[in-house]
Parts: C-alpha cells; structure tokens; sequence
C-alpha cells in the first residue's frame, strides 16, 4: 500500500489514532491491552481484503500480519468497536483464508 495518496492516508491515520485511543482503554486487562494500537497498525496491509464488498483476497503481507497477530488480539480487534471501512465478516474469514490455525473468535451479543 502506497502512503503518497493524502485522500486515502490521512483518513486511515486518523481512524487509527481514534479508535485507538478508545480502545486501549477499554482493552486494560486483556492480552492485548498493551498493543491494541500495534495490533490495529498491523492490519493495514489487509484494508483491502477487509473492506465492505471487496473481491481482493489477501496479500501475503496481509497472511503474514494475521500470522504474527495471533487469534486472541485479532479477535480482539474484530469484536471490538466497529471500525469504519472494515467488514467484520470478511475481516474473521482472514485466519481462513491465510491458512492460519486459529479457533474462531466468538461474538458479543
């Protein structure tokens, strides 16, 4: 992903910074408390994968994320507050299509 386009990149950066800083308060305690935001800056390469109505598989940048990821902090990243642009469903079928061995992550009702 190129960060020369402003229209692009300087939404993206702000929605980081925001859901972030909610985040990381709300996830004390958990596993992933510490690197919500690190755990959210990793998913990058997968934004187009994840998007609403995307045909684009993932990237091997983007395998490699969810890989080095884990399923506890993806999970916590995908039952977590909505985040604008990501399709929660695609954004679970993600270990799936990567081929990594991770168990589901269960939704909040």
């Amino acid at each position: 992903m190129k960060f020369s386009d402003s229209r692009t990149t300087l939404p993206l950066l702000m929605l980081v910074l925001v859901i972030s800083s909610t985040a990381v308060q709300d996830s004390k305690g958990h596993p992933c408390g510490s690197t919500f935001f690190s755990a959210l800056v990793q998913l990058i390469p997968c934004k187009a994968a994840v998007a609403p109505f995307s045909p684009i598989p993932p990237t091997e940048a983007c395998c490699a994320s969810i890989k080095a990821l884990g399923q506890p902090c993806l999970c916590v990243l995908v039952t977590g507050p909505p985040i604008s642009g990501v399709d929660r469903t695609m954004a679970m079928q993600l270990p799936v299509k990567c081929t990594a061995d991770f168990e589901p992550c269960e939704m909040a009702k």
